[in-house]
């Protein structure tokens, strides 16, 4: 199977050479990827292979040593995670970065709660606005959560997970990176989010996930990302290979400089 080729052609979003050293170690070697709207691309490689820093560059957690990142073909320049979500790209890590103690609009909210007036002076946070809000949202992602004044301590893995993504999609995400969005859950709510990223998909949003379930990549992906021990180690369309062609990149079985020829 080939290796997939170059193009030259724009894309909505485009990591080129990016390279990222802490002290003396290289963490992401003149790495370049892409991702285009509807498409999802996984991002897969074993523990310690650049993936999460590599996100967290293009999330703003990060600075590159070198390379550049591109917006629809313009360099953008991401210092910090505000201007990672100012340019449309929003990152979902695995502890969601939810308030347990707050219901669904509040956290949909979070940090952008919208306000209104009381008596033409005093400004107070507008719950009904939020909350119809988020059920727009949420009934667009076909998300079931039966009482959205619920805490979200008492809501599922699942509909946690649900809640995140509503969250970055409310705010126009156009790209959304997933850190390992199944991780810690059931076989059901499993397929429920695998189902909510087919949604994302058709509604044009680009998607990047990180995981080491090779069924989820395999179930959802278009592309296969592989890194190992900093560099891409192989790029597949998942239409054609296989979870043994990724697994032998993955751990170094096939070599690098022998596919690219």
């Amino acid at each position: 199977m080939a290796e997939i080729k170059a193009e030259t052609q724009v894309h909505l979003l485009e990591a080129k050479n990016i390279t990222k050293r802490f002290g003396g170690l290289v963490a992401v070697d003149d790495v370049s990827f892409h991702v285009d709207a509807g498409e999802v691309v996984a991002l897969v490689g074993d523990n310690g292979a650049g993936k999460s820093t590599l996100i967290k560059i293009i999330s703003g957690v990060h600075r590159p040593d070198s390379g550049e990142i591109l917006l629809n073909g313009q360099k953008i320049h991401i210092d910090s995670p505000i201007d990672a979500i100012n340019h449309g790209i929003e990152t979902i890590y695995q502890d969601l970065a939810l308030a347990e103690n707050m219901d669904v609009p509040s956290n949909i909210f979070l940090g952008r709660e919208t306000t209104k007036k009381v008596l033409g002076v005093v400004p107070v946070v507008n719950q009904e606005h939020m909350l119809k809000e988020s059920r727009k949202v949420l009934d667009r992602l076909d998300i079931k959560i039966p009482s959205l004044k619920s805490n979200i301590r008492n809501l599922s893995g699942g509909q946690r997970q649900a809640v995140a993504i509503s969250r970055s999609i409310y705010w126009n995400a156009k790209v959304l990176i997933m850190d390992e969005p199944t991780a810690a859950l059931g076989i059901s709510e499993q397929k429920k989010v695998l189902e909510l990223v087919y949604s994302l998909r058709a509604q044009g949003i680009a998607i990047i996930i990180i995981s080491h379930q090779m069924y989820d990549v395999f179930s959802v992906a278009d592309r296969i990302i592989v890194m190992r021990r900093g560099i891409k180690a192989g790029e597949r369309l998942v239409a054609n290979t296989t979870t043994e062609e990724i697994v032998s990149l993955i751990v170094g079985a096939e070599s690098v400089e022998k596919r690219s020829q």
